[in-house]
């Protein structure tokens, strides 16, 4: 069986957003992902893209109703809420919230150091998809 110390994470976030060429671009500034794959229809939406950062990845594509796209809520339909949101480990937190604020992100959890170790915050991007971000690594935590 792959692990994430060979092959990247093995769960990979998905998300929807009504622009996605718009998400990516932004995405990429405020929060440091790399274009890993876009793949665009004849209309050129977005059918599916691959953002990586570190060894991690989510996967996103244009809002689309299709037996798929109607199991998704996108956060403006139901009141902001969200029922998943991403965490992404960060080397350093602090730049990572100051990079995403001067982007414009939403911050709905201010930078903190944590009582468990290392730092986080949380926000919203542009469509009002909850992120979280910290240095916290439960990968190697004691």
């Amino acid at each position: 069986m792959p692990t994430s110390a060979t092959t990247g994470s093995t769960i990979i976030p998905g998300l929807r957003y009504r622009n996605a060429h718009a998400a990516i671009d932004w995405l990429c500034k405020a929060f440091g992902f790399e274009r890993h794959a876009v793949y665009e229809n004849d209309q050129g939406s977005v059918e599916h893209a691959q953002l990586s950062y570190g060894s991690g990845m989510i996967m996103l594509g244009d809002v689309r109703d299709n037996e798929f796209g109607r199991r998704m809520a996108q956060p403006e339909e139901i009141g902001g809420r969200e029922t998943q949101c991403p965490y992404v480990v960060v080397a350093n937190c602090k730049s990572h919230y100051l990079q995403a604020k001067e982007a414009g992100a939403v911050i709905v959890d201010d930078y903190a150091e944590k009582d468990y170790g290392g730092a986080g915050y949380s926000c919203r991007d542009p469509e009002g998809h909850l992120w979280s971000f910290g240095s916290y690594d439960p990968w190697h935590a004691s």
